[in-house]
């Protein structure tokens, strides 16, 4: 079995894959070596791949290595599935790395455009012989809303709601509807022009904010809260299968 480690700035995701099969998953506050013993008491683990943002965690690095028999730490000299095009490798976000690897795996032959809305909402594309070429980071929903609010002196702090009208009533729905059915605009503009040069595209829609957005796209996509972990998966599974 695998063990498939994301781990953020504020949190810690896990996927534990049966070969492709995802068997389940978890979410950690803070993931170390107690949890970990937890983890591989449960599951019978092989292989285990970690995505990091965290500066310092040689102690889950060196706990993994002792309790695992291979372990991958992604970087930009890991081997992948894909042909990467991205012209500064070394500095591309490993989640937007293995976003394009999950839809790539989950789409074969499709031209793909993969949307991860989180704190920044990135927009990556990747064509139908999986050449990955790049793509374009955004603010997401709760640092437009924040940057409304600190950025001005009268503007209050908004909290983002699911229900939103396309006009706002009051100060408050007016900022809402205005950064909810902005971004809603923006992932629309974009997968309309892609389509112009790929009818056949594609599109993916994964990260926390997900849920504002699905509802009111005009365009049909696939949500796939897990396409992080899948990706990453399947770039163990290439490594370990070579």
């Amino acid at each position: 079995m695998n063990l498939c480690i994301d781990q953020g700035n504020s949190s810690t995701k896990i996927g534990i894959f049966n070969k492709d099969k995802l068997v389940d998953t978890f979410v950690y506050d803070h993931f170390g070596k107690s949890e970990l013993s937890e983890l591989l008491a449960m599951f019978s683990i092989s292989n285990c791949i970690v995505s990091s943002v965290i500066s310092d965690n040689t102690e889950l690095l060196k706990e993994l290595k002792d309790k695992i028999k291979i372990l991958i730490e992604l970087s930009h000299s890991t081997s992948i599935p894909i042909t990467n095009n991205y012209s500064t490798p070394e500095t591309l976000g490993n989640d937007r790395l293995a976003a394009v690897v999950g839809a790539s795996y989950l789409k074969p032959g499709h031209d793909i455009l993969v949307i991860d809305a989180g704190t920044a909402i990135t927009y990556d594309f990747i064509d139908a012989t999986q050449n990955y070429s790049g793509g374009n980071i955004a603010p997401g929903l709760n640092l437009r809303l924040w940057s409304l609010h600190e950025f001005t002196d009268k503007l209050p702090l908004v909290e983002p709601k699911i229900e939103s009208q396309l006009f706002g009533n009051s100060t408050e729905t007016a900022i809402l509807s205005g950064v909810l059915y902005g971004i809603v605009f923006e992932i629309d503009g974009y997968i309309n022009t892609l389509k112009i040069k790929y009818p056949q595209l594609s599109t993916f829609l994964t990260g926390g904010s997900t849920f504002y957005f699905d509802t009111k796209l005009k365009n049909a996509i696939f949500a796939e809260r897990n396409l992080v972990l899948i990706g990453l998966n399947r770039i163990l599974q290439y490594n370990v299968q070579k």
